[in-house]
């Protein structure tokens, strides 16, 4: 009989176990840290109750390309149904894009809208309310006893990267939070970044980039919490990604794998 030493059988252990802990270690290390993937962390270790001081989003300035909503509401009947294209017949017709572009006023290029009867108001630059009272003014010389309605229709903003669906989003509503736009995007993918959420963001004097740290809780005191029209949301992958984990060949790798160590058994 034929006795093996220590360190043959020390050997043939190794030899048996090298695939099955080189596969460990390539699992392991494409798991993705929970920590890399919660919103909102605590991570200063404060109360569970937390309070952060509410931003308010930046006062909408309306630019070239938006479409303004404005409806003039008189006791005239004949004045209403002037105004408003047509009068409640077509209220309809704001139900879908097509109906709330051709039932709006488009802002030109020179930032001026074409009104009935007051003919250009300039809009560009101005907030909404203050485009309200650029518009009750101009309705007001030849009109008495009306009241005015100004929204602002709808608005685009972009997302790509790490997403489970990127693209460009239609918003109909005049606040939107980083949170909320990221929900249109189906959320983020495990392999996001969530901590390097860049908003490309369109100025007057250019466009200027900003960094978001999802992971925590200040981002809801950021005077970035709130996205603007024409924003674009890139979020970039974590640095796992570019191993190409995602779709990494687990079952093909575990079959030859399985296929080694029978061979190494059957030999031995």
């Amino acid at each position: 009989m034929i006795h093996q030493t220590p360190a043959k059988k020390h050997f043939r252990f190794l030899r048996t176990n090298a695939v099955l802990i080189l596969l460990a270690i390539v699992v392991l290390s494409s798991c993705v840290s929970q920590k890399k993937i919660i919103y909102l962390q605590d991570k200063a270790k404060e109360d569970t109750t937390s309070m952060f001081p509410g931003v308010a989003p930046d006062d909408r300035i309306i630019q070239p390309g938006d479409n303004l909503y404005i409806q003039i509401f008189s006791l005239d009947q004949k004045t209403f149904d002037f105004f408003n294209k047509g009068g409640t017949g077509s209220s309809g017709n704001y139900y879908n894009e097509a109906g709330i572009y051709m039932n709006s006023y488009s802002v030109n290029d020179s930032g001026y809208i074409e009104f009935p009867i007051a003919g250009k108001i300039q809009v560009e630059n101005f907030t909404i309310k203050e485009a309200k009272t650029r518009i009750e003014t101009a309705i007001k010389e030849y009109l008495k006893e009306v009241t005015i309605v100004v929204k602002l229709v709808s608005f685009n903003i972009t997302i790509l990267g790490e997403v489970n669906h990127p693209g460009q989003f239609l918003i109909y509503k005049e606040k939107l939070n980083i949170f909320e736009a990221l929900s249109l995007a189906g959320d983020l993918s495990d392999f996001a970044n969530r901590n390097r959420v860049m908003i490309i963001r369109q100025t007057k004097n250019g466009s200027t980039i900003h960094r978001l740290d999802l992971t925590s809780k200040n981002i809801l005191s950021s005077k970035y919490f709130y996205v603007m029209p024409k924003d674009i949301i890139y979020i970039q992958p974590l640095g796992i990604k570019q191993w190409g984990f995602q779709t990494f060949p687990y079952a093909i790798v575990f079959s030859a794998i399985t296929t080694t160590l029978l061979l190494i058994n059957y030999f031995r």
